[in-house]
């Protein structure tokens, strides 16, 4: 048995970094625990506890509590490098080593209303697993997904996933187009950096696996699922076999990264035929919607697409931002350095193709701290006349995670809050020496 990264890894980083909660209480699976890891996000910290539904598991949150954690568990110094290693690792994934599933999992006979499926929000349907990670196969080839989507508890080995119209729902399609189901693994917790590639979105027949292997130095392994043959992390603490089925049931609504509630969808039901728990009793990674870890893992991907794409257009990107309150997802502030009057406009026009879901574009100078919205509102008070600084796109496809489109159609807005070139003396900004 061969040694991988893992969340045990994590903790120890955390700990080490005095980042870490241990919540001795048990907590109820209904609101309470949610509550709790709401309030350690809110503090920059991550939490570990146990839940009334499974109290012999150990169950832990916002392992990714801020951007430089991230960056600790990547081992870079930056920005630039962050989404350096994030495209080269999408572009040259690594094939993993494998190993013998039975190494490092046994079969566990809890159902999943024994395992840390937790009640989050008022509104929410029910009991949601937000951490799943879905690998499956493409039926014509050797093609592996992996991605990450939430599942509404519906009975004991049984619920609907949300499965977006992305590389997972294109393999379902083509099984279906077959009359079959689709095979699936879901694995749960693996080192938040494989958590992270699984996120991503690479071009369509690179495993995101290769891609994790590639971020952790080649420190991933995978073993064979005993049932469907999938390839998983070694290193999970709960890995589930089943079936996406060929029925749709009502899934919804959820709470998701905007803090406003998903409709009600039809979505495919997917049977679990059985679970296998970690032999070193790992802990049950979970993540709380709309919250530090949700939004980052959303957006960090899209922040290296925009990056790259604005570079092409403007003299030098510094930095980029999809913001928290956007769900990491829908506004994006960009400071740019301008070579040449029009090229702000150009830098909105090339955010907006990098990732269509966005919904505005701000962009300042690189004398404006993009961290913070006071600076960011201080370039718009001061560098912005409407009749000349906004770019409207009227009737373009927005994300579905905005409520205020209709039937997926809306405005898009772009900013240029930039000092006009060579005019940055009557622009300065006062500080105290």
């Amino acid at each position: 048995m061969g040694s991988s990264r893992d969340i045990w890894e994590a903790i120890e980083l955390l700990e080490g970094l005095r980042l870490l909660d241990r919540e001795e209480k048990i907590l109820s699976w209904r609101f309470e625990a949610a509550r709790a890891i709401e309030n350690a996000d809110r503090m920059g910290r991550a939490i570990v506890f146990r839940a009334d539904c499974c109290p012999g598991i150990d169950v832990v949150s916002n392992l990714i509590p801020s951007r430089a954690v991230l960056m600790k568990y990547l081992g870079v110094g930056g920005d630039e490098e962050l989404y350096r290693r994030l495209v080269e690792a999408m572009d040259n994934p690594i094939p993993c080593r494998e190993d013998i599933f039975s190494d490092y999992y046994v079969e566990d006979r809890r159902t999943l209303y024994e395992l840390p499926a937790l009640h989050f929000y008022e509104g929410d349907a029910g009991r949601y697993f937000t951490s799943s990670i879905f690998i499956a196969k493409d039926p014509d080839g050797e093609i592996y997904n992996a991605s990450i989507h939430r599942i509404l508890v519906r009975g004991e080995m049984e619920g609907p996933a949300r499965l977006v119209p992305r590389h997972l729902r294109r393999i379902v399609g083509a099984h279906r187009s077959k009359g079959l189901e689709t095979p699936v693994a879901v694995c749960f917790s693996p080192h938040p950096v494989v958590f992270l590639a699984a996120a991503l979105q690479p071009r369509y027949g690179v495993f995101e696996m290769e891609v994790a292997n590639r971020l952790l130095n080649g420190g991933l392994r995978l073993c064979r699922t005993p049932i469907y043959n999938l390839p998983v992390p070694c290193s999970c603490s709960h890995v589930l076999e089943g079936r996406i089925t060929l029925r749709d049931v009502e899934e919804g609504p959820f709470a998701d990264a905007l803090l406003t509630y998903d409709r009600v969808r039809m979505e495919p039901l997917v049977v679990f035929d059985r679970i296998y728990r970690s032999r070193d009793a790992k802990p049950f990674h979970t993540v709380l919607a709309g919250r530090t870890e949700h939004t980052i893992l959303m957006g960090i991907g899209k922040e290296a697409d925009i990056y790259y794409s604005v570079s092409r257009v403007v003299r030098r990107v510094h930095r980029v931002r999809l913001t928290r309150a956007s769900g990491g997802w829908l506004h994006a502030i960009i400071s740019i350095e301008k070579g040449a009057e029009g090229e702000s406009k150009n830098a909105i026009l090339a955010a907006f193709a990098a990732h269509p879901s966005l919904k505005m574009v701000t962009v300042v100078d690189s004398d404006i701290d993009i961290d913070s919205p006071e600076e960011v509102e201080w370039a718009i008070a001061t560098r912005l006349q409407a009749s000349r600084g906004l770019v409207i796109i009227r009737g373009a496809r927005l994300s579905s995670l905005d409520p205020s489109a209709q039937d997926g159609i809306g405005d898009k807005l772009g900013i240029d809050a930039t000092v006009p070139v060579g005019e940055r003396a009557r622009f300065r900004r006062a500080r105290i020496p």
